[in-house]
Protein backbone atom coordinates (compact mmCIF):
# COMPACT_ATOMS: atom_id res chain seq x y z
CA UNK A 1 0.00 0.00 0.00
CA UNK A 2 2.71 2.47 1.00
CA UNK A 3 4.54 1.73 -2.50
CA UNK A 4 1.52 2.19 -4.53
CA UNK A 5 0.92 5.79 -2.43
CA UNK A 6 4.15 7.11 -3.06
CA UNK A 7 3.84 6.27 -6.67
CA UNK A 8 0.20 7.95 -6.86
CA UNK A 9 2.04 10.86 -5.49
CA UNK A 10 5.12 10.87 -7.68
CA UNK A 11 3.02 11.32 -10.14
CA UNK A 12 1.35 13.86 -8.88
CA UNK A 13 4.14 16.02 -8.08
CA UNK A 14 5.15 15.06 -11.87
CA UNK A 15 2.15 16.65 -13.47
CA UNK A 16 2.60 19.91 -10.90
CA UNK A 17 6.01 20.50 -11.43
CA UNK A 18 5.23 20.12 -15.15
CA UNK A 19 2.75 22.89 -14.61
CA UNK A 20 4.60 25.07 -12.99
CA UNK A 21 7.35 25.04 -15.72
CA UNK A 22 4.85 25.72 -18.27
CA UNK A 23 3.60 28.81 -16.41
CA UNK A 24 6.33 31.45 -18.29
CA UNK A 25 4.50 34.55 -18.57
CA UNK A 26 4.56 37.12 -15.48
CA UNK A 27 2.00 39.68 -15.42
CA UNK A 28 -0.90 41.02 -13.65
CA UNK A 29 -4.08 39.64 -13.71
CA UNK A 30 -7.86 40.10 -13.47
CA UNK A 31 -9.68 38.20 -10.76
CA UNK A 32 -13.53 37.95 -10.62
CA UNK A 33 -15.30 37.24 -7.29
CA UNK A 34 -18.93 36.73 -7.83
CA UNK A 35 -22.18 34.50 -7.31
CA UNK A 36 -25.30 34.51 -5.05
CA UNK A 37 -22.54 33.39 -1.79
CA UNK A 38 -20.89 34.95 0.95
CA UNK A 39 -17.29 35.83 0.92
CA UNK A 40 -16.33 37.61 -2.59
CA UNK A 41 -14.98 40.60 -0.55
CA UNK A 42 -13.53 38.42 2.22
CA UNK A 43 -11.73 36.97 -0.05
CA UNK A 44 -10.65 40.10 -1.95
CA UNK A 45 -9.57 41.58 1.41
CA UNK A 46 -7.59 38.08 2.18
CA UNK A 47 -5.51 38.87 -1.43
CA UNK A 48 -5.31 42.32 -0.32
CA UNK A 49 -3.57 40.98 3.48
CA UNK A 50 -1.46 38.74 1.67
CA UNK A 51 -0.25 41.45 -0.93
CA UNK A 52 0.49 43.53 1.98
CA UNK A 53 2.36 40.98 3.91
CA UNK A 54 4.78 41.15 0.38
CA UNK A 55 5.18 44.77 0.80
CA UNK A 56 2.75 45.02 -2.11
CA UNK A 57 0.97 48.60 -2.67
CA UNK A 58 -2.77 47.71 -2.88
CA UNK A 59 -5.54 50.77 -3.19
CA UNK A 60 -9.52 49.57 -2.67
CA UNK A 61 -12.65 51.44 -4.31
CA UNK A 62 -15.87 50.18 -2.95
CA UNK A 63 -18.85 50.71 -4.47
CA UNK A 64 -22.76 50.44 -2.74
CA UNK A 65 -20.59 50.06 0.72
CA UNK A 66 -21.68 52.86 3.75
CA UNK A 67 -20.16 54.70 6.14
CA UNK A 68 -20.54 52.12 8.76
CA UNK A 69 -17.15 50.20 10.66
CA UNK A 70 -15.33 48.25 8.36
CA UNK A 71 -13.34 45.83 9.98
CA UNK A 72 -10.94 45.53 6.87
CA UNK A 73 -10.24 49.25 6.07
CA UNK A 74 -9.87 50.28 9.27
CA UNK A 75 -6.74 47.00 9.46
CA UNK A 76 -5.61 47.48 5.51
CA UNK A 77 -5.44 51.55 6.54
CA UNK A 78 -2.66 51.31 8.81
CA UNK A 79 -0.48 49.38 6.03
CA UNK A 80 -1.11 52.02 3.89
CA UNK A 81 -3.88 51.24 1.55
CA UNK A 82 -5.41 53.87 0.30
CA UNK A 83 -9.60 53.25 0.54
CA UNK A 84 -11.93 55.33 -1.73
CA UNK A 85 -15.80 54.42 -0.71
CA UNK A 86 -18.92 55.65 -2.45
CA UNK A 87 -20.70 56.37 1.03
CA UNK A 88 -24.15 56.41 -0.08
CA UNK A 89 -24.94 52.70 1.48
CA UNK A 90 -26.99 49.98 -0.17
CA UNK A 91 -29.10 51.00 -3.27
CA UNK A 92 -32.18 49.85 -1.72
CA UNK A 93 -31.96 52.32 1.35
CA UNK A 94 -31.12 55.67 -0.97
CA UNK A 95 -33.90 54.80 -3.71
CA UNK A 96 -32.24 58.05 -5.96
CA UNK A 97 -30.95 56.48 -9.14
CA UNK A 98 -29.50 59.91 -9.99
CA UNK A 99 -27.49 60.53 -6.57
CA UNK A 100 -25.90 56.66 -6.59
CA UNK A 101 -25.03 57.89 -10.31
CA UNK A 102 -23.36 60.67 -9.40
CA UNK A 103 -21.30 58.87 -6.29
CA UNK A 104 -20.65 56.32 -8.76
CA UNK A 105 -19.07 58.30 -11.36
CA UNK A 106 -16.98 60.52 -8.47
CA UNK A 107 -15.64 57.12 -6.98
CA UNK A 108 -15.08 55.74 -10.31
CA UNK A 109 -12.69 58.55 -10.90
CA UNK A 110 -10.48 57.55 -7.75
CA UNK A 111 -10.66 53.74 -9.45
CA UNK A 112 -9.13 55.39 -12.57
CA UNK A 113 -6.66 57.08 -10.75
CA UNK A 114 -5.50 53.60 -9.47
CA UNK A 115 -5.98 51.82 -12.86
CA UNK A 116 -3.71 53.95 -14.37
CA UNK A 117 -0.94 54.13 -11.14
CA UNK A 118 1.76 51.71 -12.30
CA UNK A 119 2.80 52.05 -8.34
CA UNK A 120 -0.32 50.45 -7.01
CA UNK A 121 0.20 46.35 -7.38
CA UNK A 122 -3.55 45.31 -6.89
CA UNK A 123 -6.37 47.49 -7.49
CA UNK A 124 -9.74 46.33 -5.48
CA UNK A 125 -12.61 47.32 -7.47
CA UNK A 126 -15.05 45.66 -4.82
CA UNK A 127 -19.10 45.46 -5.77
CA UNK A 128 -18.56 47.56 -9.00
CA UNK A 129 -20.60 44.12 -10.63
CA UNK A 130 -23.80 46.21 -9.08
CA UNK A 131 -22.63 49.55 -10.87
CA UNK A 132 -22.65 48.10 -14.31
CA UNK A 133 -25.64 46.16 -13.78
CA UNK A 134 -27.48 48.72 -12.77
CA UNK A 135 -26.01 51.38 -15.55
CA UNK A 136 -24.50 53.88 -13.41
CA UNK A 137 -21.07 53.05 -15.08
CA UNK A 138 -20.69 52.38 -18.79
CA UNK A 139 -19.17 48.70 -19.18
CA UNK A 140 -16.99 49.74 -21.94
CA UNK A 141 -15.36 52.19 -19.59
CA UNK A 142 -14.14 49.80 -17.31
CA UNK A 143 -13.15 47.60 -19.66
CA UNK A 144 -11.04 50.15 -21.34
CA UNK A 145 -9.56 51.18 -17.80
CA UNK A 146 -8.87 47.50 -17.40
CA UNK A 147 -7.31 46.55 -20.67
CA UNK A 148 -5.53 50.12 -20.18
CA UNK A 149 -3.38 49.66 -17.00
CA UNK A 150 0.15 48.64 -15.82
CA UNK A 151 0.77 45.48 -16.62
CA UNK A 152 1.94 43.80 -13.79
CA UNK A 153 -1.15 45.21 -11.72
CA UNK A 154 -3.49 43.14 -10.94
CA UNK A 155 -7.44 43.83 -10.03
CA UNK A 156 -9.89 41.94 -8.32
CA UNK A 157 -13.44 42.72 -9.21
CA UNK A 158 -16.04 41.69 -6.74
CA UNK A 159 -19.82 41.51 -6.74
CA UNK A 160 -23.12 39.13 -7.99
CA UNK A 161 -24.20 38.97 -11.54
CA UNK A 162 -20.98 39.79 -12.53
CA UNK A 163 -21.18 40.78 -16.48
CA UNK A 164 -20.30 38.03 -18.90
CA UNK A 165 -17.79 40.49 -21.12
CA UNK A 166 -16.06 40.47 -17.61
CA UNK A 167 -15.93 37.39 -16.94
CA UNK A 168 -14.25 36.58 -20.27
CA UNK A 169 -11.20 39.36 -20.03
CA UNK A 170 -10.48 37.79 -16.53
CA UNK A 171 -7.68 35.49 -15.68
CA UNK A 172 -9.48 33.81 -13.08
CA UNK A 173 -13.06 33.89 -12.17
CA UNK A 174 -14.38 32.33 -8.52
CA UNK A 175 -18.18 31.95 -8.29
CA UNK A 176 -19.20 31.63 -4.59
CA UNK A 177 -22.20 29.62 -4.43
CA UNK A 178 -24.09 29.80 -1.20
CA UNK A 179 -25.26 26.49 0.75
CA UNK A 180 -26.20 27.85 3.80
CA UNK A 181 -26.13 31.55 5.82
CA UNK A 182 -26.99 32.05 8.91
CA UNK A 183 -28.48 34.82 8.39
CA UNK A 184 -31.57 33.15 6.35
CA UNK A 185 -32.21 31.43 10.22
CA UNK A 186 -32.80 34.48 11.58
CA UNK A 187 -29.14 35.14 13.08
CA UNK A 188 -27.80 38.93 13.07
CA UNK A 189 -24.81 39.39 10.84
CA UNK A 190 -22.04 40.23 13.40
CA UNK A 191 -19.33 42.77 13.71
CA UNK A 192 -15.92 41.23 12.87
CA UNK A 193 -17.91 38.51 10.85
CA UNK A 194 -19.96 39.58 8.43
CA UNK A 195 -18.41 43.37 8.13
Amino acid sequence: MSDRHQQRQQRLKEQVDARIAAATEHRGIVMVFTGNGKGKTTAAFGTALRACGHGKKVAVVQFIKGEWPNGERNLLAQHGVEFQVMATGFTWETQSRSTDTIACQQVWQQAQRMLADSDVDLVILDEITYMVSMDYLDLEALMLALQQRPSAQSVIITGRGCHRRLLELADTVTEMRPVKHAFDAGIQAQQGIDW
